[in-house]
């Protein structure tokens, strides 16, 4: 098999195209803290990434999302650019602190009025809109009681939720409630990378018992505003074993179960491993995974690169360490680009829990290389088409092994505000002078949309 990054073979994209089932829905996705900017404007509250980018040494290059892509006076632009990609389905998030900047009581008129515009300028262009309500910009005065430690976040969640769908659920289409709660438990709340910055270990497992909650009341919440498609978007990755070594194999287990299991198995089959539930104590009350295992009408999977693990030293404050995975082409961000460990995921999902497994659609994929516009304004970046055009590749290879998937959705529209990583990794099909806010479309951008028309032109 060649190397997918440097994969020269465009006419593999005929045949991408025959083997992707039809009504296949192609999308790009974006979060709010990542594009808004407008962070002190019409009432918002200030959130735990606020907070967290304020402290010197939390963010790589001493970046926040206080301008980011200044998407929200720049909107219009923005859906120009995606009525031009030719993408149906667009994922993007709502800020908590704009429309509630306490996380609690009345809504901020303004701050919804924006999401109010951005959805009808959505659907005026012909995109169907994914709404996620909570991509990680918590508002900070919830953080300050406790935040997902908080049990009463919870109950805050899902009268947020059930205001937004209020609002907007005549013309959003579909529903996230939360986005990849592990990567905020374990990144956030276990270790200090990510807002909003605690060192709790185990002890953050709670975190995202209380997140897994929210999305099953926002759910209910959604549902009962007349939201007919609500799903979700969890992080997985395939974990493999540093070596045979028992202890390596131990590890791995360990950490697929905090990291894979605790999310996938309670939202679809309405329980915990039973190790991770002495983890959790008493945090978990009766009636909390019935609640949690609500009904999805698809099950979203955001992967990136699958992780190698092993042993930690008897010492290490954890028992399992992160181990290179070696033997594939890397991003500028050092990640792994390992395609068929996609595919791999999708099939394991499929045996492993089949009936009980909604559709799936792949609500972010996508890489970091960071060439910029050349003397001729093009930014030439051929292996974010080899990274795309690989992974659907091995999409079209789960579905034919009889996994339904139905739509992928490329991380990201635009180059962002990479948390912890600051504007030093660019993901986006679309180059931001982050200065000058000028937007280029980069041949990925002509890529996918050339790969959608003819997908589309196929019927």
């Amino acid at each position: 098999m060649q190397d997918p990054v440097q994969d020269p073979d465009v006419t593999a994209d005929a045949e991408l195209v025959r083997r992707l089932p039809s009504g296949f829905r192609f999308g790009t996705s974006t979060a709010s803290y990542q594009i808004e900017g407008a962070t002190e404007v019409d009432g918002r509250g200030p959130s735990v990434w606020d907070t967290f980018t304020a402290q010197p040494g939390h963010v790589i290059d001493g970046s926040s999302g206080a301008r980011a892509c200044d998407h929200y006076h720049r909107y219009p632009e923005d859906v120009a650019l995606m009525r031009r990609l030719g993408a149906p389905g667009y994922r993007f998030s709502i800020a908590w602190p704009r429309v509630q900047p306490s996380g609690r009581g009345p809504v901020n008129a303004a701050g919804l009025d924006f999401y109010d515009r951005l959805v009808d300028e959505l659907c005026a262009a012909g995109i169907r809109p994914m709404a996620t309500l909570f991509h990680w910009d918590l508002p900070q005065a919830l953080e300050d009681d406790g935040g997902w430690l908080n049990r009463g976040t919870v109950d805050h969640f899902a009268e947020y939720a059930a205001a937004v769908a209020q609002r907007l659920g005549d013309r959003v289409a579909d529903w996230v409630p939360v986005n990849e709660p592990n990567v905020v438990t374990l990144m956030g709340y276990a270790v200090p990378l990510h807002a909003p910055g605690r060192s709790l270990m185990f002890d953050a497992l709670v975190a995202g018992h209380h997140q897994l909650l929210a999305h099953g009341r926002a759910a209910i919440a959604l549902r009962a505003a007349g939201a007919v498609s609500v799903g979700c978007a969890n992080n997985h990755a395939p974990i493999w074993p540093a070596s045979d070594d028992p202890a390596d194999v131990g590890a791995a287990k360990l950490f697929d179960m905090v990291w894979n299991a605790q999310y996938l198995d309670a939202m679809l089959l309405g329980r915990y491993p039973d190790d991770l539930r002495a983890l959790l104590g008493d945090a978990v009350h009766d009636g909390d995974l019935a609640t949690i295992r609500q009904p999805l009408d698809f099950y979203g999977v955001n992967y990136y690169n699958p992780m190698r693990i092993g042993a930690a030293a008897e010492d290490a404050e954890l028992s399992f360490e992160f181990r290179e995975v070696l033997g594939h082409p890397v991003t500028d961000f050092g990640w792994p680009v390992v395609p068929e460990a996609l595919r791999e995921w999708l099939i394991l999902l499929r045996a492993r829990l089949r009936a009980a497994v909604p559709p799936i659609v792949v609500t972010e994929s996508g890489c970091a290389y960071n060439m910029g516009p050349d003397t001729d304004g093009v930014v030439d970046d051929a292996p974010r088409i080899a990274y795309h055009r690989a992974h659907l590749r091995a999409i079209a290879e789960a579905v034919e092994r009889g996994v339904d998937v139905r739509g992928y959705y490329a991380w990201s529209l635009l180059d962002n505000f990479e948390w912890a990583e600051g504007y030093t990794q660019r993901f986006g099909l679309v180059h931001v002078d982050f200065e000058t806010q000028v937007r280029t479309p980069k041949r990925s951008f002509d890529w996918y949309a050339a790969l959608i028309a003819a997908h589309r032109d196929r019927g």
